[in-house]
């Protein structure tokens, strides 16, 4: 699909990942919607892209419901869903304070994997209600999952799992939005340079960085976004799951 004159949602768009798509696709002609929540930087990023803030929580039904609506409803229509929203979390299974706790496990699964398929059955809904292009396209939807769904280290359990499962269902939905025209894709990171690294000490994040074949550094956002471009771009581009590592290969810690 042209991304110009297009409308999209990103959701986590308030920082990292989803933030730099979010000005990606701005930078291409694409109007803006950002689904991240109250309080985030999201009204931020925005205002400052002539766009719309949908304050939600991934894994509130109501709540992302409306704010599609409400995107929608602005820019008249849903072309492109980027999930970014998301947590990392890290526990053994067994620690020396005994089992890992469930209600730890359950909420990393609730926003990382049920939050991704929350917005894309809502924004799906609309999407199909578009006109096809010439190659009968109606919307573009990319998921994030992590290279920790194929390689998760140690205390990984939870997190893993949340991104395993949103690998797993990436070419099932593909499979279900075909007839409609909607293609469905997801990005699988390696080591980036989001929030959440940036928190560490700058000898561990060179640590970190030296762990990845090639190029020997940490992921840019922009990277992250440059791909998620392309994928719109590129129609054959469907049900499929992209690793973009640098060739990294994580080891058991």
């Amino acid at each position: 699909m042209d991304i110009n004159s297009l409308s999209a949602i990103i959701t986590g768009g308030g920082s990292g990942l989803g933030e730099a798509t979010a000005r990606a696709l701005h930078a291409r002609g694409a109007s803006i919607g950002i689904l991240d929540l109250e309080g985030s930087n999201g009204a931020d990023v925005a205002s400052s892209l002539g766009g719309v803030f949908v304050p939600a929580d991934v894994t509130s039904d109501e709540q992302v419901t409306k704010a599609i609506a409400d995107a929608a409803a602005a820019h008249g229509g849903i072309h492109i869903l980027i999930n970014c929203a998301g947590i990392a979390s890290a526990e053994r299974t067994v620690s020396r304070d005994g089992p890992a706790s469930l209600e730890g496990f359950s909420r990393t699964v609730n926003i990382n994997l049920i939050g991704t398929f929350n917005t894309i059955r809502v924004a799906a809904a609309e999407m199909v209600k578009n006109d096809p292009t010439e190659d009968g396209e109606r919307g573009v939807i990319i998921n994030t999952a992590s290279v920790a769904a194929f390689e998760g280290q140690v205390g990984q359990a939870a997190y893993s799992a949340s991104k395993g499962g949103v690998v797993g269902m990436t070419l099932p939905i593909a499979r279900d939005l075909a007839r409609d025209g909607v293609r469905n894709n997801t990005i699988a990171p390696g080591l980036f340079l989001t929030a959440m690294l940036m928190g560490l000490p700058e000898e561990a994040r060179e640590a970190l960085a030296n762990v990845t074949p090639f190029p020997t550094r940490l992921g840019k956002p922009e990277e992250y976004a440059q791909l998620a471009c392309s994928i719109i771009e590129n129609p054959m581009i469907n049900g499929e799951t992209i690793r973009l590592d640098g060739a990294l290969r994580l080891a058991p810690r």
